[in-house]
């Protein structure tokens, strides 16, 4: 069933780009322009995404069977990986991730789960449902008091697709076949959702925070709805943020408002944020209790090919690091320095140490690390070398303030979430 929208108000309509208007504009060209970005928006929902005649269209072959996916430039993006169309999940190509720590708003990749999307809303006049039967004064909030009744908070953050790297899973498994691509930084502004929920008095009996947003399902498995522990979802780094990386949240990232959960999987980071709900129970809704759950044990793996005995709801990231300036099969020239970039994140402790081989990880070398954002956020390294004549494997491995790093060969799940091996990049020098 479609879901109730709130009432558009006249002040401040918002088209599907993110581009606000006055509601009165005179320029008949400008109210072309905006129409324009509305159907737009409606055919991408639909499958039907904006792009060049197919003789034209540019491609990517990701390093996994079946790895050819199209690049397709959606409503407020530029050209990304598309895996599905309806609903939209698209991916970043891997090389943005070079351009710096904070990943562009028209890079950052889409994951929905469901096709019904909203096509259209009030950026300001959007209502945002705060109740359930944990609290004691249940309100409705619009988006301009959040920005005005709240103080404002900003946090650096990475979110990342539990199903990252996916698609690079040995024995394969199901879902959506993903690169290393379904990750971004940014930086976000936000109410802390510790406040938003204190406005309603949350009782004795509260346990959990239930979030929606406006995407519905249009067949099966009901609303796409998250929940936190009240203790986590009050911890005040939690956010309801509208704001990334200096402008508004992009249609596509969840305007006019998402839920910011750093450190954790974005599984939980609502898009359209709409309905909050303080309850005295263990919410379990397919989207928690069946979806999104990993082996219950210390790496979060088991067998390939075994079911785990028992699983436990995702949660933080675990340790990655990735080269970004150099493409697997890249040839470079013998004899010259060659720096080498990249990135390195975890879900909160902070990155301490990046390592560097070249030569298959046989041995190791610290690298120099960058600008720190941080705990939550992307942290660049560099290292250079002189190729010699030869393949060089180049590997690198990163460790957290906790100790935590990652694995010389992946594990594995039956759900694919939360690859994290160190990664391999073969480079020719002649």
């Amino acid at each position: 069933m479609r879901r109730d929208r709130p009432p558009r108000s006249p002040r401040h309509p918002v088209s599907p780009t993110g581009l606000p208007s006055s509601g009165h504009d005179a320029d008949p060209g400008r109210r072309l322009l905006l129409r324009t970005g509305i159907g737009a928006f409606a055919a991408a929902a639909l499958g039907v995404a904006h792009r060049a005649p197919r003789a034209a269209e540019a491609s990517v072959d990701l390093p996994m069977v079946n790895g050819r996916r199209r690049l397709v430039a959606y409503p407020g993006k530029r050209p990304l990986i598309v895996l599905t169309s309806r609903p939209p999940q698209l991916e970043t190509p891997f090389e943005v991730f070079d351009e710096g720590l904070l990943t562009p708003n028209d890079a950052f990749f889409v994951r929905y789960h469901h096709a019904g999307l909203p096509t259209s809303i009030d950026g300001d006049a959007h209502v945002i449902r705060i109740g359930g039967n944990a609290v004691a004064a249940p309100y409705e909030l619009t988006v301009a008091e959040l920005r005005t009744a709240f103080q404002p908070v900003e946090v650096v953050a990475v979110n990342q697709c539990s199903g990252n790297g996916r698609g690079l899973f040995e024995p394969r498994v199901t879902g959506g076949q993903l690169g290393n691509g379904a990750m971004g930084n940014a930086r976000w502004v936000g109410a802390r959702l510790k406040d938003v929920l204190a406005r309603a008095r949350p009782t004795a009996a509260a346990r959990q925070v239930t979030f929606d947003g406006l995407d519905f399902a249009l067949l099966g498995s009901g609303d796409f709805t998250k929940a936190l522990d009240v203790a986590h979802a009050m911890d005040g780094e939690v956010l309801v943020a509208y704001q990334m990386n200096g402008a508004e949240l992009p249609m596509l990232n969840g305007f006019p408002v998402r839920l910011v959960v750093p450190g954790y999987f974005g599984t939980y980071w609502i898009k359209h944020l709409s309905d909050i709900q303080v309850i005295d129970h263990v919410y379990d809704g397919f989207w928690m209790k069946t979806a999104y759950r990993i082996p219950d044990d210390d790496c979060a793996c088991v067998e390939p090919g075994t079911a785990p005995r028992a699983t436990r709801p995702i949660g933080r990231f675990n340790v990655r690091s990735f080269i970004t300036s150099l493409r697997d099969g890249a040839r470079l020239p013998a004899g010259q320095p060659v720096e080498v970039r990249g990135i390195a994140f975890d879900g909160g402790q902070g990155v301490r140490e990046v390592a560097y081989s070249l030569d298959g990880g046989q041995s190791w070398r610290g690298a120099t690390l960058g600008e720190d954002l941080g705990r939550y956020s992307f942290r660049g390294f560099r290292f250079g070398f002189t190729p010699q004549p030869g393949t060089h494997d180049l590997r690198v491995r990163a460790w957290n303030r906790s100790g935590q790093s990652q694995p010389a060969t992946p594990t594995w799940q039956p759900a694919g979430y939360m690859r994290n091996v160190v990664e391999s990049v073969k480079v020719v020098a002649s």
